[in-house]
């Protein structure tokens, strides 16, 4: 019966131009949406490069200088720009900190058009303080961008219910089912394999398409595209699930349809959005405007209490007062106090509200299986490298690297020493290290766990012993 099936909704299919559809409207979807994507990383990478050439330059303007100096001649620059001087060099010759797009990028813009993907600390910047955060349209933040990751969680079950909706309804309706009584099968089986003919074909389409993406955005990898692959058909067998319970349990075409788009409306949008409201309210991020303020109090009150300040200082960093009895005491040996002391009074208040980030996270974690759009949200959000949890990654990375480019001049600015060309070479540099995410494997797992248990479920419930 299953090779007849397989036949005979072959031909329905094409003969309704359904495959024909389908196939036309996946491919152009999946191809305009890695289009997008792809521009946004080649824009990515144009700025990155960009802000590379930019130091590249000055560093050859800052290298000229040196040897000019240290040469004896005299050099037509401002005296706070001379390079001669540790935090000249720190302030206005500060090394890109890079956040480089990963392979597979294209799939999911996620984070990336709200946080930015380079900096460029300095020795007198507030390293933790540092906004990652770009200007961004108000529009696109509402409504998102037209990526793979907004096709696939969000468009793809919409499709799949318009090619699933009435599997049984349709045949009631048009009076065609009574024809099928000579046959000795169940209605929930016959059901079953005709849901799992149109998943198959549907899947082939979108494998072969997802082939052809992955190969105009130059992706060899088997092992990404068998992964992108396997995690849409996970998703897509848990849609077909819920068809399959709704074509057996309610009976009518429209009712079908209402249905499924109800439960398109809690999976996808009602239940990610009451797990991201309760999290907010039962972890409660201080607002940024407190902090903000905050510091600002605290600056004014380290500039009234500099002398005091470097005074302190000193006595706990006596390596820094080498050359203290022979040079006065600068703007700079002052600043530098100030802002070590600021840096640690707001510790407690940054630490509170990384920790309430990261207790959100947590929270959306421990409930993602609720919803499967999450599920997929996560995993394909993780594949492309453009997560909450990859830009927090990569924020950490650069305050330790801030603090080691702070720490490259200081020493040299307390022991009076000028920065020479010899130097150039030893001047910290950024690499970023990509985060490794584990939940690939637990999310296609997931998603196919709960689409087996709608599946059983629904045959006990609806165990019906009358042929058609």
């Amino acid at each position: 019966m299953l090779y007849y099936n397989f036949k005979y909704e072959l031909k329905i299919l094409l003969r309704s131009r359904w495959i024909q559809l389908i196939s036309i409207l996946l491919l152009v979807l999946f191809v305009f949406a890695s289009f997008n994507g792809k521009n946004r990383i080649e824009k990515r990478k144009a700025d990155i490069k960009a802000a590379h050439e930019s130091v590249k330059v000055s560093d050859q303007e800052m290298l000229h200088l040196l040897d000019s100096i240290e040469r004896g001649l005299d050099v037509s620059i401002s005296s706070w720009k001379i390079p001669s001087k540790p935090i000249a060099v720190g302030n206005y010759h500060p090394r890109v900190a890079a956040m480089q797009s990963s392979d597979l990028g294209f799939l999911a813009v996620g984070q990336s058009d709200v946080f930015t993907h380079y900096v460029m600390p300095t020795v007198s910047g507030n390293d933790f303080a540092l906004n990652y955060i770009e200007m961004t349209s108000p529009i696109q933040l509402l409504f998102g961008s037209f990526d793979l990751m907004f096709v696939v969680v969000y468009l793809l079950p919409l499709i799949i219910i318009a090619f699933s909706y009435n599997v049984l309804s349709e045949e009631k309706e048009r009076g065609s089912l009574r024809l099928l009584a000579s046959q000795p099968i169940s209605i929930r089986k016959w059901v079953f394999q005709k849901l799992t003919l149109r998943l198959f074909w549907m899947f082939l389409i979108i494998a072969l398409i997802s082939a052809l993406v992955f190969g105009l955005n130059s992706i060899v990898s088997i092992s990404s595209f068998l992964s992108f692959s396997g995690l849409v058909f996970c998703y897509m067998l848990f849609w077909f699930s819920l068809a399959f319970a709704i074509n057996i349990s309610v009976g009518e075409s429209a009712k079908n349809a209402l249905s499924l788009l109800g439960l398109w409306i809690v999976f996808v949008l009602l239940i990610p959005s009451v797990v991201s409201q309760t999290g907010d309210v039962f972890f409660r991020i201080p607002p940024r405007t407190e902090m903000i303020q905050e510091m600002r109090e605290l600056k004014a009150e380290a500039t009234e209490k500099q002398d005091e300040i470097l005074n302190n200082f000193l006595r706990d960093h006596p390596e820094y007062a080498i050359n203290d009895s022979t040079q006065s005491h600068t703007y700079w040996h002052k600043y530098m106090a100030s802002q070590k002391l600021i840096k640690e009074e707001l510790e407690p208040l940054l630490s509170s509200y990384e920790n309430q980030l990261e207790q959100q996270q947590s929270w959306i974690f421990k409930f993602q299986w609720i919803s499967p759009a999450i599920i997929m949200q996560r995993a394909l959000g993780s594949m492309a490298g453009t997560t909450k949890q990859d830009y927090d990654n990569y924020r950490r990375q650069v305050q330790i690297f801030a603090e080691e480019w702070r720490n490259y001049f200081i020493p040299l600015l307390y022991n009076n020493k000028a920065f020479k060309k010899n130097m150039y070479t030893d001047l910290p540099s950024f690499t970023y290290v990509a985060k490794k995410h584990h939940y690939l494997f637990s999310s296609m797992l997931s998603l196919l766990l709960i689409s087996f248990i709608i599946i059983i479920i629904t045959a006990q419930r609806y165990n019906i012993k009358t042929k058609i």
